[in-house]
């Protein structure tokens, strides 16, 4: 079959799988025949492995990224009516949490260029109700953190830095290299099956260089206990199964090559792509190293369906992240302001498209893919 006849998707889990097939078989195998399936020893081994690879201190797996949020919130003891400053322009759960304990959820505009929150508008934002600073590392692209920082420290805010899209993404701060959320008071992430690191189900981790902001998120995590049946706080009950962490301590030492495969695809749509004027490759923000969860372009001039349809009618899969800021959308609308003008993630939602990226893709499958791009611009 020739490649034009075949179809490239946005992901392919299948690949990823084969390529490690009888390490993972082999690991969840041994769970299930220990039946150690909550917290056992895969869990801790998990745990102890990502905390080594993103050099934190203490690392905290729960069930979910969106939990990873909402524990790492619950941690810092906020009260009702106490302000968060988020994107406008991401997924729901970020701001989603925010508003489900009672906080406000304060939309900021974004960075044009690199799609994600604008320290200056931060700034402008900030009240006396403001209390946390939460970024979101888009499509695997650092925020600019030490601007962020910088606004945290001069107005005593929390940090806590959303990496679910870019976990192993990294960021020049005060000329260290460091992990995405371990420059923040708190990382949270996410190991839902598109992400780099991915477990077969739903997972997440809270992680931080703080031991009391730790403890808190682990007993929050167990339903606010630290001794069985005995509950100092209200809490969740969230936790990484067994059999997910097999699977991603079974991925986890290949974390690096897949992020560097995805570079290398990423180098090669820019090279390919950069000279059409109709649309923008990604811009990349100073200082950061890139893990392209996703490859976002921007389409110009309302062409960005046509060039979908184009691109699904020769076996191409796109998709829009995302097709309508959090400012707009209807769950949300007590918390903006009539007139709040945040154009960036408006033009930004008009104009986005994501194109095939995973780090099973060849140079064969990039080239037809920009082929056909390039084609729709002629």
């Amino acid at each position: 079959m020739s490649i034009s006849e075949s179809r490239i998707d946005m992901v392919n889990l299948h690949s990823q799988y084969m390529l490690l097939k009888e390490e993972i078989d082999s690991a969840m195998a041994q769970v299930i025949a220990s039946s150690d399936f909550i917290n056992g020893e895969q869990v801790k081994l998990f745990e102890r492995a990502l905390a080594d690879f993103l050099s934190v201190k203490e690392l905290i797996p729960c069930g979910n990224g969106t939990d990873a949020l909402q524990l790492a919130l619950m941690a810092l003891d906020l009260k009702p009516g106490d302000e968060v400053i988020t994107t406008a322009f991401s997924f729901v759960a970020s701001a989603e949490v925010i508003a489900l304990m009672g906080l406000k959820p304060v939309f900021a505009d974004i960075d044009p260029l690199t799609f994600n929150i604008d320290p200056l508008d931060i700034e402008r934002r900030l009240t006396k109700r403001t209390r946390v600073i939460l970024p979101v590392h888009l499509f695997g692209q650092a925020a600019d953190m030490s601007a962020i920082m910088q606004l945290a420290h001069k107005y005593q805010l929390y940090v806590i830095e959303d990496v679910a899209q870019a976990l192993g993404a990294c960021y020049n701060y005060k000329g260290e290299t460091k992990h995405l959320g371990t420059i923040g008071h708190i990382g949270c992430t996410s190991f839902f099956p598109t992400k780099n690191l991915a477990c077969f189900g739903d997972g997440g981790a809270c992680y931080t260089d703080d031991p009391s902001l730790a403890e808190r998120i682990r007993t929050l995590a167990a339903h606010g206990s630290r001794n069985r049946y005995y509950y100092d706080m209200i809490g969740l009950n969230s936790r990484l199964d067994s059999l997910q962490a097999a699977v991603l301590l079974c991925k986890l030492p290949h974390l690096n090559s897949f992020i560097e495969n995805r570079r290398a695809v990423a180098k090669q749509y820019d090279e390919l792509l950069a000279d059409i004027p109709e649309m923008e490759i990604p811009g990349l923000q100073k200082g950061a190293i890139h893990s392209y969860n996703q490859y976002t372009i921007r389409v110009k001039d309302a062409k960005r369906e046509k060039l979908m349809d184009e691109l699904k009618r020769t076996g191409i899969t796109s998709r829009v992240y995302y097709p309508l800021p959090l400012h707009r959308q209807k769950a949300f609308k007590d918390y903006v302001k009539a007139g709040d003008s945040l154009n960036h993630s408006d033009k930004a939602c008009e104009e986005v498209l994501s194109l095939p990226m995973h780090e099973s893709l060849d140079a064969k499958d990039v080239e037809f893919v920009a082929a056909r791009v390039r084609d729709f611009f002629k």
